[in-house]
């Protein structure tokens, strides 16, 4: 395992970049997974998706403090409510703002071993999966920020 640079908003166009689907995984993904949790810990983050280290795969790992969850190519498939809570981002670094997004989520995708899984989230798990996942159409919280809220 190997830790990855995370990239910065206002200097990598990356994370403004559409992911693409993994149509296999290979050893070269699972090394990108456990050097992406390796990342996402050595941060003190909740979670990470590929393009915030450079890489343009549909991956997403997030732990709020519950173990990992990791989602290959991972689609939202129920929304239901909406929360309004204050997010921050690894590759925003010191800025905070509050956005809204589905109270519950069911995701769909796969896990490292290309089993499919599907699982229900909600609260902090469900806002960091949905903010992951943002990332892998290359959008930001930022562009979703309530703007008068916007903490620098």
């Amino acid at each position: 395992m190997a830790l990855r640079q995370i990239k910065h908003y206002q200097k990598d166009d990356v994370l403004r970049k559409k992911s693409k689907i993994v149509e296999k995984i290979d050893e070269r993904t699972k090394i990108l997974i456990d050097d992406m949790i390796e990342t996402m810990y050595h941060a003190d983050g909740v979670g990470l998706a590929a393009p915030q280290v450079g890489i343009l795969k549909r991956v997403i790992v997030v732990d709020i403090g519950e173990g990992v969850h990791v989602l290959i190519n991972p689609e939202i498939t129920i929304e239901a409510g909406e929360a309004t809570d204050y997010e921050g981002c690894l590759s925003v670094p010191g800025v905070k703002g509050q956005v809204t997004r589905p109270a519950e989520i069911t995701v769909e995708g796969l896990n490292r071993d290309g089993k499919k899984i599907r699982m229900k989230a909600s609260g902090l798990l469900a806002r960091a999966i949905c903010h992951e996942i943002d990332h892998l159409e290359g959008i930001l919280f930022v562009d979703k920020t309530i703007p008068e809220d916007i903490d620098n």
